[in-house]
């Protein structure tokens, strides 16, 4: 049985190296179409072995860099982080498997760049699921969407660049306006971005200034599509149908 550091290790990088290893698999198509299943299993299995962890009462760390006092780049796996990791590597088996049949019946091109950084789009979701701080979460959450840019503009039509234009202004400018922001709030008034059971505001924010942190929580995180912000979601839609799947299931909303 694999260390718990081992799972979490497979489990954030299995997708990073499906992504990496794609161009050079595409010498061979079943190759390639194969290593997007294969890798979701890996991460599946890896995301059980934790989760059966956090279920057991334990938090799986992964310490990877200590950027500051009270800074650190650091996994961690709460239980609803856990339930998260099962959601998108499972998913991404199925949407995956999917994908392969979808791209190949519409003869669509560049499939082996839509593979690619459709296993980058779900290796940001793990190490957003996994997230040990706000530091983590933010950055993480970002490489998701860039990473699904090139998805959503995938056929390259006016249209298609038209909403990936769109799904970045609005999902970039959410997070560097609002989100950022936020992160910097709460650093300043508490001196840590660790997330903690119960939370760490209690006593270091003026309470009439905590509905104002939470508005720009709430309407920071851009994809989660709420109004008046959600008009990238409709547009995304001119996509191929797989990058649906990642974007409305399993990685984005």
């Amino acid at each position: 049985m694999m260390s718990l550091h081992t799972s979490m290790l497979v489990g954030l990088l299995a997708p990073l190296v499906v992504a990496i290893l794609t161009p050079f698999l595409a010498v061979r198509h079943v190759w390639r179409d194969a290593a997007g299943p294969i890798g979701g299993v890996i991460t599946f299995i890896a995301a059980v072995h934790v989760a059966l962890a956090v279920l057991d009462g334990e938090t799986p760390r992964l310490f990877v860099a200590q950027i500051a006092e009270g800074l650190a780049l650091e996994f961690a796996v709460t239980p609803l982080g856990a339930i998260f990791g099962l959601v998108a590597s499972g998913l991404w088996i199925l949407s995956a498997l999917y994908s392969v049949g979808y791209m190949r019946g519409n003869h669509e091109k560049h499939q082996t760049r839509f593979a690619a950084f459709y296993a980058v789009a779900v290796h940001a979701a793990m190490a957003v699921a996994w997230s040990g701080n706000l530091l983590v979460l933010f950055v993480f959450y970002e490489i998701l969407t860039f990473s699904t840019y090139p998805l959503v503009t995938h056929k390259e039509s006016a249209l298609a660049r038209n909403a990936g234009r769109l799904y970045m202004s609005i999902l970039v400018g959410t997070s560097v306006v609002l989100l950022l922001p936020a992160v910097v709030w709460v650093w300043l008034s508490t001196g840590t971005l660790d997330f903690r059971p119960g939370g760490y505001l209690a006593g270091q924010i003026d309470p009439a200034m905590a509905p104002i942190l939470l508005a720009l929580f709430a309407f920071g995180v851009g994809k989660a599509a709420l109004m008046p912000i959600h008009r990238w979601l409709p547009a995304a839609m001119v996509a191929p149908t797989p990058v649906s799947a990642l974007l409305h299931a399993v990685a984005v909303v």
